[in-house]
């Protein structure tokens, strides 16, 4: 059951769907006018890829249908950012296997917590917060990047993108492992022992799980879209950024009943995008 504050602010939620889904089916829309006109496959091989992946993490519940759909559409998003094996969809992948394990794993503790996933899965709003900003950092948004996009802007956006999903798995990880594993958290802001999720609550255990998440999502993002050692230590250092950040707007904000959780995960995740992104182009 949902608390009166986050209940009051669900429309931080739907807003966060109103920007995030359809600015990817406008860029999915455009890029499937220019593949028909050259004759492109990919937008088939992106609708086959993303119809299969909205209907796994909807067959192992890991996500609602509508949140299925949402995932879809980033999977295309994605995918046809960065076609062919050379793809963002391996780190893709690594988040949604290592976020669904670490979901799974200490069911019963948080079942008692009253902190467990509900057995139907993520929400839409959930997967928006979690994984929008990776989709949007595909997206070409400035004059440079549509008109004259250059090895550099290339490189800023695909960090942009990978830290974004390191950072969703060090969350992930952070919160529900440090839940079973982590012991009394302490406040980020105070460092003062805090119950067993509390907003912006930390533990050593949680903390470790999300560093060891974010190094393999950065590990397989460097090995498969081939960047550079020094971009990778870029993108891993950036999601740990946004993972203290996440912390700190959960205890600033949230606590507060400013932000939502959905809010905090997203503006978390966009702290690691925009870190890196700048951080490559320097």
């Amino acid at each position: 059951m949902k608390n009166q504050p986050d209940f009051q602010l669900h429309w931080q939620s739907k807003l966060l769907l109103l920007i995030v889904v359809p600015a990817s089916c406008l860029w999915i829309f455009l890029q499937a006018v220019d593949a028909w006109a050259s004759h492109d496959p990919v937008v088939m091989q992106a609708a086959g890829i993303s119809i299969a992946f909205g209907l796994f993490v909807w067959s192992v519940r890991a996500a609602t249908g509508p949140a299925a759909a949402t995932g879809a559409i980033i999977t295309a998003c994605l995918y046809l950012r960065t076609p062919g094996w050379h793809t963002t969809l391996f780190p893709l992948a690594a988040t949604l296997t290592l976020t669904l394990l670490a979901t799974r794993i200490g069911r019963g503790r948080k079942e008692q917590l009253g902190t467990a996933e509900g057995t139907r899965g993520r929400e839409a709003s959930q997967v928006a917060a979690n994984l929008g900003v990776a989709a949007l950092a595909a997206i070409p948004l400035t004059a440079t990047q549509l008109f004259s996009p250059s090895a550099l802007t290339t490189t800023a956006s695909l960090a942009a993108i990978a830290a974004a999903l390191a950072e969703a798995t060090a969350d992930t990880l952070s919160s529900e492992l440090g839940q079973v594993f982590g012991g009394q958290p302490r406040l980020l802001t105070t460092l003062k022992p805090v119950p067993t999720g509390t907003d912006g609550g930390i533990t050593t255990a949680g903390t470790v799980a999300g560093c060891f998440g974010a190094a393999i999502v950065t590990s397989i993002a460097v090995f498969i879209i081939r960047l550079s050692l020094q971009t990778g230590v870029v993108i891993f250092f950036c999601a740990i950024l946004g993972l203290f950040a996440d912390s700190y707007f959960g205890a600033v904000f949230e606590r507060r009943g400013w932000l939502n959780n959905d809010a905090v995960n997203f503006l978390s995740t966009l702290v690691a995008a925009i870190a890196a992104y700048r951080l490559v182009q320097m």
